[in-house]
């Protein structure tokens, strides 16, 4: 694969979606879980979106139940969550697995591209890699998310430019999406 529109994605109604329709627009790939204690981060990502979309930007949310169990709710229960409660308006597709033999392509791809580096220096980061570590042992050499709202931003030609882990500051991620359009 050569860039993100070679990849194609359920969307949350089942319906197959070609990455290829998002050509030209910056992207900001973001795996996602309702029960999280990122959770929050549906605020800025709204706002972002809110505020940068008509400049030719979206953000491509995949819920995912591997870490924890912290997205146990159908597709239709966890859009009825994002909606009500953090208003988002991004597009939203099938919960997927993005570890293991089961991981989507998509996302072994965008981990291929930009490898996890860590989640980052201090306390809390630490205590987040071991509970990480912990959990992810199972999927081996197939690990390629360490956590829950990992973003991948994706430049207009497809290419992926940077990953966030859930520890970035999400003004660190604005500014980086701000730059890319």
């Amino acid at each position: 694969m050569s860039n993100v529109y070679d990849f194609s994605a359920k969307d949350r109604m089942g319906n197959e979606v070609s990455l290829k329709d998002y050509e030209g627009k910056v992207l900001l790939i973001v795996n996602t879980a309702t029960g999280c204690g990122f959770t929050p981060h549906y605020d800025p990502l709204e706002a972002m979106y809110k505020e940068f979309r008509d400049q030719g930007f979206e953000i491509l949310d995949f819920p995912c139940n591997q870490f924890a169990d912290q997205a146990p709710g159908s597709d239709d229960e966890i859009h009825q969550f994002c909606t009500v409660k953090f208003g988002t308006e991004f597009p939203q597709f099938s919960k997927i697995d993005v570890n293991g033999e089961t991981a989507h392509p998509l996302f072994a791809w965008l981990a291929s591209e930009k490898p996890f580096n860590g989640f980052g220096k201090g306390l809390k980061n630490a205590a987040l890699n071991k509970y990480a570590a912990a959990n992810n042992k199972k999927y081996g050499d197939k690990t390629y998310i360490g956590w829950n709202f990992t973003k991948f931003l994706i430049d207009r030609e497809g290419n992926v430019v940077a990953r966030f882990e859930p520890t970035e500051n999400m003004d660190n991620v604005k500014a980086a999406v701000a730059a890319a359009l």
